[in-house]
């Protein structure tokens, strides 16, 4: 089964302001590359190369002159598409429907950098009948992401949206598989309180459904989307590289 990549690189990046008036911020620096490259560099790791990056701002035209085609970082073939505003990650994902089209999609936002790879999860993904799959990590603040509660079989219950009280450490992180229905999920989602389209909306359906999987993320995650967080990821690249691949991962001895 061939899988079909996005990497979610739109938004305004107020984070990051002032320096994301001038440049989108997935087009910063991380160590010694821009850091698109590193979600990128994820799903050709784990052998997907047709891939979709939806872009956003007043600088999208940037990424075609750094990545053009993409056949310098392993892609296959590559396009983009432009989201307007700051919608939310489903609203930036509804925009790769006419991309995925009936085929399985991993998506995966463009500030997170990994340590590891997403190898075995892919694998393990593709050999599901259907459904989505997420990847989690234990973080010491739960607080700031979405959170995971699981039940005492290790069934996913729900994703709470950075819970005052959460009910595990296990973040989900940037990085989501879903088949085909997602779009279909998404269309029938209401604008939060946020005024966004909230991808834990959605999983919490796949949930629902009885139909998420999840896997642990191996290695450091990071989500590069703040000046503290950008720093750290630089200095977490710079110590002891990002991406990394096993023999034993591509199935090699």
């Amino acid at each position: 089964m061939e899988l079909k990549g996005v990497v979610l690189a739109g938004g305004l990046g107020t984070r990051l302001y002032p320096i994301t008036k001038v440049v989108n911020k997935h087009l910063l620096p991380i160590w010694d590359k821009p850091m698109i490259y590193y979600p990128i560099q994820t799903l050709v790791n784990a052998g997907i190369t047709e891939i979709l990056i939806v872009l956003g701002g007043n600088t999208a035209g940037e990424f075609i002159k750094l990545l053009g085609d993409g056949k310098e970082l392993g892609i296959r073939s590559l396009y983009y598409a432009y989201q307007r505003g700051e919608g939310g990650i489903a609203d930036a994902l509804l925009l790769a429907e006419g991309f995925v089209g009936d085929d399985r999609s991993v998506v995966i936002l463009g500030d997170n950098v990994i340590e590891g790879n997403i190898i075995g999860p892919v694998e393990r993904f593709k050999r599901q009948r259907s459904g989505a799959r997420i990847l989690l990590k234990e973080v010491p603040d739960p607080q700031r992401f979405g959170v995971i509660e699981i039940d005492e079989a290790g069934k996913p219950i729900r994703i709470i949206e950075k819970p005052q009280n959460p009910p595990s450490n296990l973040a989900v992180t940037g990085i989501y598989m879903y088949d085909a229905r997602v779009f279909d999920m998404i269309k029938t989602l209401k604008p939060s309180e946020r005024g966004e389209l909230e991808i834990t909306d959605v999983n919490n359906m796949y949930i629902h459904l009885g139909e998420m999987e999840y896997d642990f993320l191996e290695g450091w995650w990071m989500d590069a989307g703040t000046f503290e967080s950008l720093l750290q990821t630089s200095t977490l690249v710079a110590k002891t590289g990002a991406n990394k691949v096993k023999l034993e991962d591509r199935g090699l001895r």
